[in-house]
């Protein structure tokens, strides 16, 4: 059995290593890792077959030489040092030469006891409330936050990012399913409730701020507008109900008599804000309001009214209208970049980030949110989240768990095996050096 210390082998020591991720070909950064690690690795192996190499020559030449004694003792002490530290390296993650040696293969034997220990190390150390809301309060979230959102062109680049997620987000939405979510809100919130005394009661306080009289006004303007545009649209109308035994200019003297009449009265009630009319339209108006709110009857009328449009088919086709167009509106303004909608949300999202850092009591709010909310997700789910990295080492073929924890550190490691046969060489010769002089002395 061969030893191979410049290469890293497999579980069973001779040779093949796998890909860093298990799946394929290693990243660029294992890659580099990988070269770097070889390089190591052949350097303190070099420097051990240098160290024996030194050994051989000193030790068959030291009688003739009595100097080299000394070159002996340090190669000697060097080979030392540099195999014991190569064992207790290569210790960590396989077995030395295949043999299996009790507490060797370190890592792929307790790699769940590994996994487990470094997510409580985790747990305890890192997702602690206090480590977390110092190092929040030390950050100064608003702070960073709003300085980020109030340059435009960041910006820009969320309300792009925001209108990319929001038009992915309707293009994957049933429309029928939207549109059965509308139909059936609809029918909840604005069909289930009766209609007659929530009607009642808004018309009441209506009538009671006199808000009917502004649309009084209106339907007056709009009706003396109307009649003195179409004079001859009122013509006939009174004058065809008249006996046809009557002379023509009868006909014509009163259907004049009743356009001008009507004008008239329009014009007055437009002009007198106490016409007759307009309290009689107001008592109406009450009565109707209290009617709808209190009288049975009428509530009745409201409500089967209610449910002959609930029925109708056209409900359904009012929701599916509602649906298309507003997310046709959306879809065209999310994806043009000078779209008013595109636009807004820029402009809110600058206008936040000023706020942010004009305002120190809204920042210190917006702190203490973010400090509340990641204080209570670590409070509640810190074991949790602890728990990704026990699970995901658990997952790891021992192997490959390994490997990538070589490929981190090992090349470090190697400066242990070049430090070792240094300091072996340095000890050797120290000791060899001490006893020659007890020798002398005795």
């Amino acid at each position: 059995m061969s030893l191979d210390l410049s290469v890293a082998s497999d579980a069973e020591g001779r040779g093949t290593v796998r890909p860093a991720d298990g799946h394929g070909a290693p990243s660029p950064s294992d890659a580099r890792r990988r070269v770097a690690l070889t390089r190591m690795k052949r350097i303190a192996t070099g420097l051990l077959a240098l160290a024996a190499v030194v050994f051989a020559v000193s030790f068959a030449l030291q009688d003739r030489y009595p100097w080299l004694q000394y070159v002996r003792a340090a190669s000697e002490g060097a080979m030392v040092g540099a195999i014991a530290d190569w064992f207790a390296v290569t210790a960590l993650f396989r077995y030395p030469l295949g043999l299996r040696i009790p507490h060797t293969a370190i890592i792929p034997n307790r790699k769940d006891e590994i996994g487990a220990s470094l997510g409580e190390f985790v747990e305890t150390n890192f997702l602690s409330d206090d480590v977390v809301r110092g190092k929040l309060e030390s950050v100064g979230v608003a702070a960073r936050l709003g300085g980020w959102l109030a340059s435009p062109e960041n910006a820009r680049r969320l309300t792009a990012e925001v209108a990319v997620a929001a038009r992915g987000l309707l293009t994957l939405l049933s429309d029928d399913d939207v549109k059965d979510v509308v139909e059936k809100l609809a029918r909840r919130h604005l069909f289930e409730p009766e209609w007659g005394p929530a009607i009642g009661r808004v018309g009441a306080r209506l009538v009671a701020a006199g808000q009917q009289r502004a649309a009084v006004d209106v339907l007056l303007d709009k009706a003396e507008g109307w009649l003195v545009d179409h004079p001859e649209a009122f013509g006939s109308v009174v004058s065809e109900r008249l006996p046809r035994w009557l002379p023509g200019f009868v006909d014509r003297m009163v259907d004049d008599r009743a356009y001008r009449e009507v004008l008239g009265l329009v014009r007055s009630v437009r002009s007198d804000p106490w016409h007759p009319l307009r309290r009689a339209v107001d008592r109406y108006l009450a009565e109707l309001a209290e009617d709808l709110q209190h009288d049975q009857p009428m509530i009745a009328r409201v409500e089967t009214l209610k449910v002959e449009l609930l029925d109708s088919p056209r409900l359904r086709e009012f929701a599916g209208e509602a649906w298309d167009s507003v997310k046709q509106s959306l879809v065209e303004a999310l994806a043009d970049p000078s779209s008013e909608l595109r636009a807004g949300l820029e402009s809110a999202v600058v206008e936040v980030g000023a706020r942010l850092l004009a305002d120190p009591i809204l920042a210190e709010k917006v702190d203490h949110w973010v400090a509340d909310a990641v204080g209570y997700v670590v409070q509640n789910y810190r074991h949790d989240i602890a728990g990704v990295i026990t699970e995901t080492v658990e997952r790891w073929d021992a192997q490959e768990t390994t490997e990538k924890i070589e490929l981190q550190v090992g090349r470090d490691l190697q400066y242990i095996r070049i430090n070792g046969t240094v300091v072996g060489a340095l000890a050797g010769l120290t000791i060899f050096a001490i006893a020659q002089s007890v020798l002398a002395l005795l």
